[in-house]
């Protein structure tokens, strides 16, 4: 319909001011957002397909929440009335120093730990109360993930392939694609004990995308890697990057920030003191870890006063 038969509908129902009575309410705001709808597929249409694919993954539903996430032991706050919201296909990387409340905050998203207050969802679905339909979307890789170290990966990804309920079917295809996704060919029958810790870790990321997680929750996954270990772990996220994954990845890695994440979420103290794009951050060629070290700064001075 054009903007005139729009305007003209409008104009029928306001002429007499505010609509009264069920039926005359529901008719103007059909009207209404039909107008808003043609509206903004003009907008969208006239934006660079850049901006459009970015306008479309702001509008497209949140995958990770936190509303007003707290943990606390005693008087000590763990994690604060921490609130944010990952959209689907968004890659972003949760920074902050150590001791900051990064892990936490993973662990309280992934049901791994039960808040003091707030809620964490998954796809949708409550953590707390919705854990198992949660996990069913979920793959997350704590720092440090534990691994059988006698099993060699293959024995591995095949009692897990049975843990997760994969249809027998489906499992020799599923852990096929895992392998080849995480380049695990060539240490398959090693034990898991006598791989190097780039390896290992490349077996804990095998292990959490064999049930085709739509989100990933990522703590640390390059930590104490040499060089040669982090590029393969950072291919390996690259290859999930196009599978159009939604990833959250906590790293002190600065490097790995403006290779493959677009936003950032800076956590200190417990608290978030920072959301926003990678571009805002670097703006004017201001490098990243100086702005880490102003971050940290101005929030330890905050929290002091």
């Amino acid at each position: 319909m054009p903007p005139a038969d729009y305007a003209s509908g409008l104009q029928h129902f306001f002429a007499e001011g505010i609509p009264t009575g069920r039926v005359a309410v529901v008719e103007a705001i059909a009207v209404i957002s039909a107008c808003h709808d043609y509206h903004h597929s003009l907008d969208e249409a006239s934006l660079p397909q850049g901006e459009s694919n970015k306008m479309a993954a702001r509008e497209s539903r949140p995958m990770i929440e936190a509303v007003g996430l707290s943990k606390y032991y005693g008087d000590f706050a763990a994690v604060e009335n921490v609130t944010f919201s990952i959209h689907d296909g968004e890659v972003v990387a949760f920074l902050g120093p150590n001791g900051a409340g990064k892990s936490t905050t993973m662990k309280l998203l992934t049901g791994y730990l039960a808040p003091s207050a707030g809620t964490a969802r998954i796809a949708g679905y409550d953590m707390s109360s919705q854990r198992l339909e949660g996990s069913r979307r979920l793959g997350y890789l704590p720092e440090n993930g534990p691994l059988y170290l006698d099993m060699p990966p293959i024995a591995l990804l095949r009692f897990f392939a049975e843990a997760r309920g994969i249809p027998p079917s489906e499992r020799t295809a599923r852990i096929r694609e895992v392998v080849e996704l995480c380049s695990l060919e060539g240490v398959l029958g090693k034990p898991i004990g006598k791989l190097s810790r780039g390896y290992r870790q490349r077996v804990g990321m095998a292990q959490v995308l064999l049930h085709q997680p739509d989100v990933l929750i990522m703590d640390e996954p390059t930590a104490g890697l040499d060089p040669n270990q982090i590029h393969e772990v950072r291919e390996t996220i690259r290859r999930l990057m196009d599978q159009n994954k939604t990833i959250l990845l906590s790293t002190h890695i600065l490097q790995e920030v403006e290779a493959m994440a677009t936003r950032v979420l800076f956590i200190n103290e417990g608290r978030l003191v920072f959301d926003g794009s990678v571009e805002a951050v670097t703006r004017g060629g201001r490098p990243l870890d100086q702005w880490f070290r102003e971050m940290t700064t101005a929030a330890e001075e905050a929290v002091a006063t």
